[in-house]
């Protein structure tokens, strides 16, 4: 087997770092969505706090699920793309559409059926109604978010990533100022609290999706083949492949989320306090989570071409460069972690109940950096060849069987508070990341 030139080894960390860096910035934006929701509130308290974090954490459940399902379009659109078959990758977006028109009434009862749920699970009255409150205004902005979805993964696959981190910086402003108007009510908007948050919300997302879809039309007219003149009717075998491919990229998503999201809600279970900690804690752990989040992505993309072109010794290349970056970044951000954890808790807030708890979550967050880099790249990397199961495997043991029942063993018989939750989950991720390094490591080998 050939060995790959000092030259090519350069032009493919170039080329992933050029389709890296504004996926990088996409996945941030995300996030910076829910951050912008949760500073904007927090004038009003913690437990205005505490109801956007048990807002947002129920929310992205289904939402995320629903994503998921549309996850399937990085390897079909990415290795269209290596073939050259531009149409294919049309036909792949309209099908993308379809599905995600059809599943956002079924999440969208499932969302608003939920809001009512807070005060049955033993969550404080004080946070649980406001949350149930943002959580049903939240509901409207999943439709447009499950388009944008689509629309991104198309763009994405064809290599047209800068509009998406454009689309991102004009939503987070455009969130940000509705943010500030509804929830207190400035130029004679009134002050809705944590609803006008939510509200802002579904606003910007809207604005996402008719960003990405007008950047998706502007992409193929220019290639001659305007987007809604020849678009694509259901073809029910393509989205029967997209749901096997998405299905289990879904339940992945879905398992790992929702172990976090188990954890807000044990963390609500404890006070108010350790509620708004914990979220503030994981807003920071999300947050360096979406770089390797983004490089899971060029990672899926590149390997898709690569396969779809053929050149397998590439695949395995990008995969490797993804894992190399993205593990350079987690180790960095965990030493920020252990250095300033106490200032990074200060941006949120000044009360010294979270001041006292913070810091030490967040040094538990810097245990697990580096092992959370490498499953989220190695889920890419393994999506980029087809391979979706594995991953919803490994996160159903690492975290429901492992990490979680750890996590409330320690929290609440052996007293251990919110510690004892990210210390179980922090064993869930050692898990999951030794178990997808090990198949891909496997699947690298095959890719001959």
């Amino acid at each position: 087997m050939p060995t790959a030139s000092r030259a090519e080894w350069k032009s493919e960390i170039a080329a992933l770092t050029r389709l890296a860096v504004p996926v990088v910035l996409s996945e941030l934006g995300w996030m910076a969505q829910g951050i912008v929701d949760t500073i904007m509130v927090g004038r009003l308290g913690p437990d205005s706090i505490g109801a956007v974090a048990l807002g947002n954490a129920v929310f992205y459940i289904p939402s995320l699920f629903g994503i998921g399902l549309l996850l399937g379009l990085d390897t079909a659109v990415a290795q269209a793309f290596g073939r050259g078959d531009h149409d294919d990758c049309h036909r792949w977006l309209a099908q993308g559409i379809y599905l995600a028109l059809g599943i956002a009434p079924i999440l969208m009862l499932l969302v608003f059926l939920a809001s009512f749920g807070y005060a049955r699970f033993g969550i404080a009255p004080e946070v649980a109604h406001p949350a149930a409150a943002y959580l049903r205004v939240l509901v409207f902005s999943l439709p447009p978010l499950l388009i944008y979805g689509a629309a991104r993964r198309y763009l994405q696959g064809v290599g047209q990533v800068k509009v998406i981190t454009l689309t991102y910086i004009l939503a987070n402003l455009l969130n940000w100022a509705g943010n500030w108007l509804l929830i207190y009510g400035h130029w004679g908007f009134p002050a809705l609290g944590v609803r006008g948050s939510a509200l802002s919300t579904v606003i910007a997302r809207i604005g996402m999706a008719l960003s990405l879809l007008a950047f998706a039309w502007r992409y193929e007219r220019r290639r001659g083949h305007p987007l809604f003149h020849h678009w694509a009717g259901p073809q029910w075998q393509r989205i029967r492949s997209l749901i096997r491919l998405g299905l289990p990229a879904a339940g992945q998503i879905t398992l790992e989320v929702g172990a976090w999201n188990t954890a807000t809600l044990a963390a609500g279970w404890v006070n108010p306090i350790a509620l708004a900690t914990h979220q503030i804690a994981l807003n920071y752990a999300s947050i360096t989570y979406m770089v390797p989040l983004g490089i899971s992505s060029a990672a899926a993309v590149s390997v898709g071409h690569a396969i779809g072109a053929k050149r397998f010794p590439a695949a395995r290349r990008a995969a490797w460069i993804a894992l190399a970056l993205g593990t350079a970044f987690m180790l960095l951000a965990g030493l920020v972690f252990l250095l300033v954890p106490r200032p990074l808790i200060e941006l949120y807030t000044a009360d010294p109940r979270v001041l006292a708890l913070g810091p030490s979550l967040l040094l538990i967050a810097a245990a697990f950096q580096v092992f959370d880099g490498i499953q989220t790249i190695c889920t890419g990397a393994l999506r980029g060849v087809g391979e979706t199961r594995i991953p919803m495997f490994a996160n159903f043991v690492g975290y429901w069987i492992l990490g979680l029942p750890l996590g409330l063993l320690l929290c609440f018989p052996l007293r251990q508070g919110v510690h004892g939750l990210w210390i179980g989950l922090t064993l869930a991720l050692i898990v999951i990341s030794v178990t997808l390094l090990t198949r891909w490591s496997r699947e690298a080998r095959r890719l001959t």
